[in-house]
């Protein structure tokens, strides 16, 4: 069992180790940037918002000189954006050897992406299902690669609407962010399943934060969701930095294995040190994460090349 009081304190030295944070500029991925920078590790942080995460970045180096960080753009719910920073990592030669996919949006107004795509199932999964298999050939040589996919404890409650994936017929925007965090969670363990079958030494492993006052309560979601998470239940609320221990431990703790899911160890799950948690049997059904699988690379124009490490 995990340790019920590990801290970030017991993260090994990562220096030398390269991980790479989608929505690294506030919140959870703000958080798990500065840990690791502080633990070593050069953190590229793949922000929408380049601005935001410049300023991101001169905070942490402020109170951590020598920290060693890179700010890219990516937009992940615009292919192109997707596509030109994966490549722009292989051109200047990285090597990754943490993909922390921790951005998201939640419960937005029903809003549609330029290819017909509703907003959180593109943003929160297609881009990182896309992002992760054009960066997994910069990750099968590393020293103890990792991928980590944040996902939530609402995906117990979902299904995902294959026959109305973009809420055409019926929308709900808590409906259609816990649809995103299945998917999330369905690719994980998907992903998982796939590497050890091909000899990858890549684990992918899923962690969700429980409840931390960040500002995806706050920036996107619409009506009573906003009012509920963003003010009535906010004192209830964890700090990101307590919040992100989940997916720091996932990206880090030695004895991590592939297709776990990390989350708080408290009541409910809503906050608390990390422990293993259960999946919801849908995101491990075999059928749903084929037929996901599939149609993400459909959506994207992506498919993944699976190999053992030379």
């Amino acid at each position: 069992m995990t340790r019920q009081r590990w801290t970030a304190e017991q993260i090994p030295d990562q220096t030398g180790r390269v991980s790479v944070v989608t929505g690294a500029n506030s919140g959870l991925g703000l958080a798990t940037t500065k840990t690791l920078a502080r633990k070593g590790a050069q953190v590229i942080l793949a922000v929408r918002d380049e601005e935001k995460g410049r300023r991101a970045a001169d905070a942490i180096i402020a109170e951590q000189p020598g920290a060693h960080l890179e700010v890219r753009r990516l937009d992940l719910a615009d292919p192109a954006s997707v596509r030109a920073f994966a490549h722009q990592l292989h051109t200047d030669g990285y090597r990754v050897d943490v993909l922390v996919n921790n951005a998201g949006l939640m419960a937005p107004p029903r809003t549609l992406t330029l290819q017909g795509h509703e907003l959180q199932f593109a943003a929160n999964h297609l881009g990182h299902f896309a992002l992760t298999g054009l960066l997994l050939d910069l990750m099968t040589d590393s020293d103890d690669p990792r991928v980590v996919t944040v996902t939530s404890a609402n995906h117990r409650q979902a299904r995902i609407a294959f026959d109305d994936l973009s809420g055409e017929r019926k929308y709900s925007p808590m409906g259609h962010y816990n649809q995103s965090k299945l998917a999330n969670a369905a690719f994980g363990w998907e992903l998982h399943r796939r590497l050890s079958a091909a000899g990858s030494p890549v684990r992918s492993v899923l962690a969700h934060p429980g409840y931390a006052a960040t500002n995806l309560q706050t920036s996107t979601p619409a009506g009573m969701v906003k009012l509920l998470f963003g003010r009535l239940l906010l004192p209830l609320a964890q700090s990101p930095d307590q919040g992100a221990l989940p997916q720091l431990y996932a990206a880090t703790a030695p004895e991590v294995q592939g297709g776990e899911l990390f989350a708080p160890d408290g009541m409910g799950e809503l906050r608390g040190a990390p422990k293993r948690a259960q999946l919801a049997p849908r995101a491990t059904d075999p059928d749903t994460g084929s037929r996901l699988w599939q149609l993400s690379e459909q959506l994207t124009d992506v498919r993944y090349v699976l190999r053992a490490a030379t």
